[in-house]
């Protein structure tokens, strides 16, 4: 059974973990510090619970206690009255409910990139009858959290096996990240790549073929590309797009078609969700057999 601690003071120490939850850079550091990371609202503290997450605490009111006390355990569970929760969080807690979660260690990129897809960190040396994941996005400098959250949501949802960010990206951990992509950020093992300089060649060594993702009409439109059983699909920032350097080191530019319509208007791209969408569902043709 969970541990119930009556708290009516927003201010009370034992809630620290849940201050100033609007505070991106305080946030930032805090949870660095602590190792956590908060989780919002009961259907996604719930995949977290069930993919391995330890629960710090939770905080949350009565009422919506009973939907979570099947999941927690005997974790600690701070009751606070409706005004004080939204005291707290700086805003409504339409989901009812707040956690704060233990983060796990982050396997590295080769790990990451040679376990078998689906388990959270592996030892499985590299295959090349493919033994790793074999559909991959490559996220470089996407500092919108939401973005974030809601790209591992489309890569969850069609596939894709395993997200790689770059030194620069968000934090698929921060809480409006987590709420976006409800929950798909537990369901898809990420990694960091800490040398962007050489991340694209360590890609490469590892029998992935680089795709760009760009708007350029000289690109290959992404239906007709050449595939393989290996393939990474690089998706840069938000208004500036893929760097030079990895535009120019990918083994091929790819790019989604425009309607001439489209074109006529000025319209020669999409935003950086909904052309990850796309494209991750491109990346499926092909794809080798026992997905």
């Amino acid at each position: 059974m969970p541990e119930l601690i009556e708290v009516e003071d927003a201010a009370d120490p034992r809630l620290a973990d849940y201050v100033r939850l609007r505070d991106v850079e305080l946030r930032k550091s805090l949870e660095a510090e602590r190792g956590l990371f908060i989780a919002e609202g009961e259907k996604v503290i719930r995949r977290a619970v069930t993919t391995g997450y330890p629960v710090r605490s939770v905080l949350t009111t009565r009422r919506w206690l009973p939907g979570l006390a099947d999941v927690l355990g005997g974790a600690r569970v701070y009751l606070v009255p409706e005004d004080v929760m939204a005291g707290i969080a700086g805003f409504a807690v339409h989901r009812g409910a707040l956690a704060s979660m233990a983060r796990r260690e982050l396997p590295d990129l080769k790990t990451l990139l040679t376990e078998p897809p689906g388990t959270a960190r592996g030892t499985a040396g590299f295959d090349a009858a493919g033994a790793g994941p074999r559909r991959v996005l490559v996220l470089e400098d996407l500092v919108d959290h939401g973005n974030v959250g809601a790209i591992f949501r489309c890569a969850a949802a069609l596939g894709v096996e395993a997200v790689v960010l770059s030194p620069r990206c968000a934090d698929p951990l921060y809480r409006r990240s987590v709420k976006v992509s409800m929950g798909a950020v537990f369901a898809v093992p990420y990694a960091r790549m800490y040398d962007w300089h050489h991340g694209l060649a360590e890609l490469r060594d590892l029998g992935f073929r680089t795709l760009a993702l760009t708007p350029a009409p000289a690109a290959t439109p992404i239906d007709e590309v050449a595939l393989g059983p290996r393939v990474a699909l690089l998706l840069g920032s938000e208004g500036d797009g893929l760097s030079s350097r990895w535009l120019r080191e990918a083994d091929e530019a790819v790019r989604i078609p425009m309607s001439p319509q489209a074109m006529s208007l000025g319209v020669d791209s999409l935003n950086v969700v909904a052309a990850a969408a796309i494209a991750c569902h491109g990346l499926m043709r092909g794809a080798p057999a026992g997905r």
